[in-house]
């Protein structure tokens, strides 16, 4: 910067002496030269701001005027002038001194060199409007703003680390029209400096034109930006925030904390008051967040119920931690709308740069994960730590080889094995439980413990879920129409219970295959219960009204099964085959077993047991009157079409 505003100084002042003055001196010039470097200081007044400018947040209308002042009055006046326009750009963005004084040296060696083209393709001679001058000053134009973002490149390049071309010619392909534009407006401007004031004053209207084209396209670029709802930034103008800190933490060696919020029970809200009341809620928690915000920090609503908060040292942010707890204080007292008082609650997630990750896309996304840990925790919030984050960078990989697959309906990889579930009393099978299969086009199978465990914490969960659903569905449907009275158990996760729009797909996929969906059954695992229990259990009961059965699975491996059972609409407990496959040397499981199919039959809730391997264990449950077993010693897991033979095998041996 040194360097820059050294040149700057050297160069006007070089080119200011070897300048004439103007006939009649620098004062004695016609009015409408003062009313030419007057609209140059209007015109930012109120700057237009627009996103589709890659190096500058502003126009900069001022250069029409600049350049067309440099031309008819000569380099000190437009020097001055263009200085002056941009302090006063500098002081509306509210900008560091080191900034400003780069910004008036660096535009003040473009006004320097476009002069030197100037002068040396056009002589001493007065402004005419020649075709050799207009050649002249389109020359000079394109110096000047090559050379102001040739050096705003050379900083960027020396803050980011980005190579000077790459980000030149970023600048290059959205901003060259308007410059051009700019440019062409000029020649204009100063013919009509050279004939009368009100020619001048005329001349601004087509200048206003490309400002309120360029008014449209801020307005437009904020919409983009922002969440129309609240008003807050959205999740792509909070990134172009957040990277902007970044850049100035990392040149200051100081700390930006990300942190996101998820509302709890929302969900609730909308159901019990409509969806009316959840925006109002949504707005007023905005409110709240924008109350007393300091410099420097932002604020976005991701969408639905999640909120995300940026704060730097910069701006005065100390403890990340007490972020968080400032987020949390907001929420303690109840949101009253019209007649409904509401309780609001969440978790927080926090993620600090550069500790927890040097860019935006880590630090969102652990912060996301803090989050999620927080829930888990049935904590207030909680910062990012590795042991939070399960996913490796081969799992980070091979979650993006399983989104690729699910993007295309009709792409292979994602399958169904179906292990038979057999009635003890009878021998006849009742069902099947889908189990999940993905074969990778280069690792082969993938263990599917693996593939839940990656996809659980992001969208993929939704979309694996919903091909499962969908493929589940499809094959209930050809064994009902091949003569097979079976019923369908699935798995589904914890993000699948805590959306209420889960419902409305399953409602829909189920319409759309003529299925009854008495024969679908939803496993679903305590684990999934204890993430946010009353989210959760809302929508349970939505799926049961639905009419579709609800398995409690991996029973007793949980330590509120009772809870659940007295408050859930659960038609069936699955015993978890770590207890039933050694209940014949084991005294104690044993007992928890027999235990359980009395509870079952006493709740009249089904009892399937998991993990029958042998005929003495199949023998023991039967005795016991447990309804309908499933393990090895009656099939392991295979395709539809196995399944099928099995099932004709089954029959004739049976």
């Amino acid at each position: 910067m040194s360097a820059v505003a050294i040149f700057a100084v050297v160069g006007a002042v070089a080119v200011t002496v070897t300048s004439s003055a103007p006939e009649g001196g620098w004062f004695g010039v016609p009015f409408a030269f003062w009313l030419t470097a007057g609209l140059a200081l209007v015109a930012e007044l109120r700057p237009t701001r627009w996103g589709g400018l890659w190096m500058s947040p502003m126009a900069s209308i001022y250069l029409v005027y600049v350049l067309a002042t440099m031309i008819t009055w000569g380099f000190l006046p437009a020097l001055i002038i263009q200085s002056a326009a941009i302090a006063m750009l500098m002081v509306q963005l509210k900008a560091s001194l080191w900034r400003a004084v780069f910004n008036i040296s660096q535009q003040g060696i473009a006004l320097v060199l476009a002069w030197g083209v100037w002068a040396a393709l056009t002589g001493p001679v007065a402004w005419s409007g020649t075709a050799a001058q207009l050649l002249a000053i389109f020359a000079a134009g394109s110096v000047w703003t090559l050379t102001s973002f040739a050096l705003v490149a050379g900083r960027q390049g020396l803050r980011t680390g980005v190579g000077w071309p790459a980000l030149f010619w970023q600048w290059f392909k959205s901003e060259w029209a308007l410059r051009a534009t700019q440019v062409a407006i000029a020649p204009i401007v100063a013919t009509a400096a050279m004939s009368s004031w009100w020619l001048v004053a005329a001349s601004a209207i087509p200048i206003f034109a490309v400002y309120r084209i360029l008014q449209t396209a801020a307005d437009r670029e904020r919409q983009a930006d922002h969440d129309p709802l609240t008003g807050l930034l959205n999740r792509k103008g909070f990134q172009q925030a957040v990277d902007g800190k970044l850049t100035d933490a990392t040149e200051t060696s100081t700390a930006v904390a990300i942190l996101i919020l998820d509302l709890d029970r929302f969900a609730d809200v909308n159901s019990a008051l409509g969806h009316a009341v959840g925006d109002q809620l949504l707005i007023e928690l905005a409110h709240r967040f924008e109350a007393d915000k300091p410099k420097g920090k932002a604020i976005a609503r991701l969408g639905g119920d999640e909120f995300a908060f940026m704060w730097s040292e910069l701006d005065g942010m100390t403890d990340p931690m007490e972020c968080a707890r400032e987020i949390r204080a907001r929420l303690d007292a109840p949101i009253v709308l019209g007649d409904a008082s509401i309780e609001v609650d969440g978790s927080v997630g926090v993620a600090v740069f550069p500790d927890d990750g040097s860019d935006f896309q880590t630090l969102f996304r652990h912060a996301d994960i803090a989050m999620y840990e927080s829930k888990q925790r049935a904590s207030s919030f909680a910062r990012y730590a590795p042991e939070f984050d399960h996913n490796s960078p081969e799992r980070l990989l091979l979650l993006g080889d399983v989104r690729r697959t699910l993007d295309h309906p009709d792409s292979p990889g994602v399958n169904l094995y179906y292990q038979p579930q057999v009635r003890l009393a009878d021998g006849e099978v009742i069902g099947a439980e889908a189990l999940l299969r993905y074969h990778h086009p280069e690792r082969g199978i993938v263990n599917p413990a693996e593939i839940i465990e990656t996809a659980e914490h992001s969208s993929v969960m939704r979309m694996l879920t919903e091909r499962v659903v969908d493929i589940a569905l499809r094959q209930l449907r050809s064994w009902n129409e091949s003569g097979y009275d079976l019923r369908m158990a699935v798995n589904v996760s914890v993000r699948d219970l805590q959306s209420p729009e889960f419902t409305d797909f399953l409602t829909e996929r189920i319409d759309a295959y003529g299925v009854n969906a008495a024969k679908l059954q939803l496993e679903i695992t305590e684990s999934a219960l204890m993430a946010d229990p009353r989210r959760v259990v809302v929508n349970v009961q939505r799926l049961s009204d639905l009419g579709v059965g609800i398995s409690l699975d991996d029973f007793g491996t949980g330590f509120s099964s009772m809870q659940h059972l007295r408050r859930l609409p659960v038609t069936e407990i699955k015993i978890d085959k770590s207890f039933v496959t050694t209940l014949i040397d084991d005294p104690d499981n044993a007992a928890i077993v027999s235990t359980t199919i009395d509870l079952g039959r006493a709740l009249d809730v089904e009892v399937v047991a998991e993990g029958v391997e042998d005929e003495k264990v199949r023998k023991q449950l039967e005795d016991w009157n447990c309804h309908a077993g499933q393990g090895w010693h009656f099939a392991r897991p295979m395709d539809a079409d196995a399944f099928e033979r099995w099932m004709v095998d089954h029959r004739r041996n049976k």
